[in-house]
């Protein structure tokens, strides 16, 4: 991916998205292009023309902080994706990358979440996938081909859309957030690897891609469709894990004495049911 023109590209792929009405123009006549043109963002943002069109041309690449709020604001862009156009102007020079190292989670986080056992918890990688889980957190998302990856398990999976009643949703933000936790890396092997193989398998997974959405994965009400138990309702919060960057805790919980709290817990029972089969067979000695 080239990284030089990685500003000119969001701005376009935001300009296409916003459409006139959106921002009180007129719609008089045909237009050629989707969204707003050139001019009216320019317009919109109180800078020229050909400045606007130099800064999409990749021509012009490190705008000042009060353009980049203008921009923002012609755009409606939300939060998450305004800092991440900060990010893009401020680029600097792109250095020899570091040898990629295996992420690893801290033990003590490890045992922490083992200590939860009501309450489903994973650790997320930089690119969404599980690098760790408790039993029910590894229950939840048990029975998929993709269990351990969760971008895949969205486009991927044939039972996705049935785990994910609200799948357009679960999508759309699910490759919003895999933006957000790439940032700038956007020529890393791993994320060039995982785009390319989802664009070439999933129409609505380029269509996504190609919106440059940018939305962090912070705290959120989810539904879900469970093999063993059924619907559930469940809300999560999405931690940042300080000592490891690029890694996410992520912790669901059911509304007190909601129905969802009681399929969760018959769901840890039968977790706990299932271990401890696996200990007693494992315990028990091989017959000659």
């Amino acid at each position: 991916m080239d990284r030089e023109d990685q500003l000119g590209r969001f701005l376009r792929a935001r300009r296409e998205l916003v459409r006139p009405e959106d921002v009180d123009l007129p719609t008089v006549g045909l237009r050629r292009v989707p969204g707003l043109r050139r001019d009216e963002v320019a317009m919109l943002a109180g800078v020229s023309t050909d400045y606007y069109v130099r800064l999409e041309q990749g021509r012009e690449r490190h705008p000042s902080a009060q353009v980049v709020d203008a921009l923002a604001r012609a755009l409606h862009l939300e939060e998450a994706a305004t800092a991440y156009m900060h990010q893009l102007a401020r680029q600097t020079p792109r250095r020899r990358r570091p040898v990629a190292r295996r992420e690893q989670v801290s033990p003590t986080l490890v045992r922490m979440m083992q200590a939860w056992p009501h309450t489903p918890a994973l650790v997320l990688g930089r690119y969404l996938t599980v690098l760790a889980h408790n039993p029910l957190g590894a229950a939840l998302f048990d029975g998929h081909r993709y269990s351990g990856d969760l971008v895949r398990l969205v486009f991927l999976d044939p039972g996705a859309r049935e785990f994910y009643p609200d799948w357009e949703r679960a999508a759309a933000n699910t490759v919003a957030g895999l933006r957000a936790a790439a940032g700038l890396d956007h020529d890393d092997p791993r994320l060039i690897e995982t785009v390319g193989e989802l664009s070439l398998k999933s129409e609505h997974f380029r269509k996504l891609w190609a919106r440059h959405d940018i939305r962090q994965k912070t705290h959120e009400t989810k539904r879900f469709h469970h093999p063993l138990v059924g619907d559930l309702v469940l809300s999560y919060e999405a931690l940042t894990v300080n000592g490891a960057p690029g890694q996410q805790l992520v912790v669901y919980e059911a509304e007190p004495g909601s129905p969802s709290e009681q399929a969760l817990s018959l769901l840890g029972s039968l977790t706990a049911g299932e271990a401890a089969q696996v200990a007693h067979r494992s315990e028990r000695p091989h017959r000659r």
